[in-house]
């Protein structure tokens, strides 16, 4: 019998690695020390964080750049085989595979997802993303699509029937026509495994509420994230589900918080890549419901230094003290980031969970 996922353990505020398969993770900028996303850097992340027992390593998808000096994020190890090495290579870490989901059939997602789910021992997570980049939609010569969320919704009951007692199956739908369907083996965890979506915007959270085990979203003030969690609850209890809500931020963690504030001016302030930063605003700006309106105008900073995440940017008890009250407004779990994984992850671990432990949200 399979352990239940880490996304189901006992800690009360769940953490996790986000965009390490990505040259600079979510930070846009020139230091001499970003991310440069090597694979023997995604390993020892990898390591550090699983040992370290954090729940989950959730990864971006990426099939072009934003241009700038370093081509950020040019550079991106494909999500399912990135999963499957990293399953075989640590112990009991949660490992997500994010999916554009009108670039890939989902049969073909079906069968990727049950393999790693097998290899890992029933660790497997997906996210699930219709995608915002006409660019990258346009190297694969497929439109961006108006309703993308009815398409998810498709293609995920596609997932599931390919793990069900009946096989093969026919599909008539919409977007997908299938005839004589089978994939084996299925997944270990059942009906399928863990499923996350990132999403802003109504139609996505409807999706969520509708056919996700958690919504993954942003917000600008620690106080609106009890708006968001209030939100896709509603839409959930609608459904009869219950969905968790996960969130991002990026972190500079230092001894003092002068010296935390210092670094994180010089790296997405003083060295950010702005030609890249003004081309991710921009497209982002225009085409994605990631972010909340004004995100755009008034936090600059952050786009630089963590995608537009919140910032937690302090000493390990500053940290901790707001990811608790991230945690006091409803928030299941925190995806993580940081200009440099290997070096700054071990001292936040040994830092700030240890704080956690003895509040009560870390066992």
């Amino acid at each position: 019998m399979i352990k239940a996922h880490p996304l189901k353990g006992p800690n009360r505020l769940k953490l996790g690695v986000f965009s390490t398969n990505a040259d600079g993770g979510l930070a846009i900028t020139d230091v001499p020390e970003r991310w440069t996303a090597s694979w023997e850097d995604n390993l020892t992340a990898a390591q550090i964080a699983d040992h370290a027992g954090l729940e989950f390593l959730l990864p971006i998808a990426r099939w072009r750049g934003f241009g700038g000096r370093n081509r950020v994020r040019e550079w991106s190890f494909e999500t399912f085989t990135w999963a499957a090495a990293l399953a075989a290579s640590t112990e009991q870490i949660g490992l997500f595979m994010t999916v554009h989901v009108p670039l890939v059939h989902p049969l073909y997602a079906a069968k990727s997802l049950a393999t790693v789910d097998h290899v890992s021992g029933g660790r497997a997570g997906l996210n699930i993303v219709c995608g915002w980049n006409p660019k990258e939609f346009g190297m694969f010569g497929t439109p961006l699509v108006e309703k993308g969320y009815d398409q998810a919704a498709e293609w995920l009951e596609i997932v599931e029937r390919a793990y069900g007692p009946e096989q093969p199956f026919d599909f008539n739908g919409s977007y997908y026509t299938l005839k004589d369907a089978v994939s084996r083996p299925a997944s270990l965890q059942s009906p399928r495994p863990v499923t996350m979506n990132a999403a802003f915007g109504g139609p996505g959270r409807d999706f969520a509420a509708a056919s996700c085990d958690y919504l993954f979203t942003t917000f600008s003030q620690i106080a609106d994230a009890g708006k968001h969690v209030a939100d896709i609850r509603e839409r959930a209890e609608k459904n009869g589900r219950d969905v968790g809500v996960y969130t991002v931020c990026h972190v500079v963690c230092r001894e003092s918080r002068t010296e935390a504030e210092d670094y994180y001016r010089r790296y997405a302030v003083d060295m950010a890549d702005h030609e890249a930063v003004d081309a991710h605003m921009a497209g982002k700006k225009e085409f994605s419901q990631s972010h909340d309106g004004d995100a755009y105008d008034r936090y600059r900073q952050r786009f630089a230094g963590g995608a537009g995440s919140y910032p937690l940017i302090g000493t390990p008890e500053s940290i901790a003290e707001e990811m608790i009250a991230i945690s006091g407004q409803g928030c299941a779990g925190i995806a993580l980031s940081f200009v440099n994984y290997t070096q700054e992850l071990p001292f936040f671990c040994d830092r700030v969970l240890p704080i956690l432990k003895r509040a009560g949200y870390r066992a």
